[in-house]
């Protein structure tokens, strides 16, 4: 039994093993094709990382999410990334803490084995961004079914998963209620949607993320799929939130210690004038306040945890964890690439890859701006400012 303050010195030392299965130039090869990561993630699930959150008598490990932490966290510092996978890590607790025991007996097992993946969140929509209660996808019931209609963007790992948990409108929105109102969550089955209903569209991005937007057209989902009580759906993701936010933090942290490390070490093996670079305090001072940045947004992700953990609603911790962590890895991010100069934009130093792949924390899950206006408001008791 792990206890508070654990520092999972195995579990660090077994995923940075796997991890070492799968060098820079795996990650490189992907990254020039923007091809999915298949091999790694299969990896993963087989040693049960993957199912880490899930509990023991459905199949998995049944750690607490500052396992989970750590797991992302090494991935990223060992110079891979799990943006292709972590969304199973927090969108498997919707279902956990929110679904009948029945599609928990039905799901959860299968998901902790790797039989079924659970890897695509469908909320965010063109239109709607992070407003979400201004989603405008539709679920009617229509006798056993719901029918699904509307538009979904960014919904990572679509073409990469076989089930889907879907945000969609079930009431529709009059005047006086809250526009967070009348929200519900589906547990949608890909494998029988393509093509009846479902289509998704890859979108290329700047970074290799398998992401797609996402279209209903009449799709039919069995009514048994709706995750909990109709019209809390808005609920029962925002209670997920929180943990997507902390994870999130963890794979910056590990991205920072990645690019301060490669930054030492370029620093000291590189002799520009006879000397090394490192000695120069122009070069040591940027990558030593990237150390400072980085110790210090790891210890707000400590602090969240340690709320999370004990049953407290860490909603400010957890926000500013990922605010900062995304901060302190973009900071690392443009250290490295100073410190490496024009080797930084050289794919083989693998600089400019992590470079793009961080550079995304600042926008998502969550924007920074988005962060200050939550703390400003619920935190600092200003005025709401949208």
């Amino acid at each position: 039994m792990y206890q508070p303050g654990e520092t999972y010195d195995d579990i660090r030392e077994a995923v940075g093993k796997l991890c070492a299965e799968f060098p820079a130039s795996y990650w490189r090869a992907l990254d020039r094709e923007m091809a999915y990561p298949a091999a790694f993630v299969q990896a993963l699930t087989e040693a049960g990382w993957l199912g880490a959150l899930i509990p023991e008598n459905f199949g998995g490990s049944g750690l607490p999410l500052s396992a989970a932490a750590v797991i992302l966290e090494e991935i990223h510092r060992s110079g891979g990334n799990a943006g292709a996978c972590h969304a199973q890590m927090y969108t498997m607790g919707t279902l956990l803490r929110h679904g009948s025991e029945a599609q928990k007996t039905q799901y959860l097992p299968k998901i902790a084995d790797g039989t079924l993946r659970l890897q695509a969140f469908g909320v965010t929509e063109p239109s709607s961004g992070t407003d979400t209660g201004a989603l405008r996808t539709t679920a009617k019931r229509n006798g056993s079914n719901y029918v699904i209609n509307g538009q979904k963007i960014w919904t990572s790992r679509a073409e990469h998963s076989d089930l889907m948990l879907l945000l969609a409108r079930t009431t529709p929105l009059e005047e006086g209620m809250k526009k967070t109102q009348g929200l519900s969550v589906l547990l949608v089955d890909m494998r029988e949607a393509l093509g009846n209903g479902l289509t998704l569209r890859p979108i290329r991005t700047m970074m290799n993320h398998a992401t797609t937007e996402v279209f209903f057209d009449n799709l039919r989902v069995p009514a048994e799929n709706l995750i909990g009580e109709e019209g809390k759906g808005f609920r029962y993701i925002l209670s997920g939130m929180n943990a997507e936010r902390i994870l999130i933090a963890s794979e910056c942290i590990g991205d920072a210690k990645w690019f301060i490390e490669h930054s030492v070490a370029y620093a000291k093996d590189r002799q520009v004038f006879d000397r090394p670079i490192g000695q120069n305090q122009g070069i040591q001072f940027p990558i030593a306040k990237a150390y400072a940045n980085m110790r210090a947004a790891e210890l707000m992700v400590k602090e969240a945890l340690a709320l999370y953990e004990n049953g407290s609603n860490p909603g400010a911790e957890a926000n500013m964890a990922k605010m900062l962590a995304a901060d302190a890895s973009n900071e690392a991010a443009n250290v490295a690439v100073q410190t490496h100069g024009g080797f930084g934009f050289a794919e083989e130093y693998d600089v400019e890859r992590k470079f793009r792949e961080t550079r995304l924390y600042q926008v998502a899950p969550i924007s920074t701006n988005l962060i200050l206006s939550y703390l400003a408001e619920h935190v600092l008791d200003l005025p709401r400012s949208y």
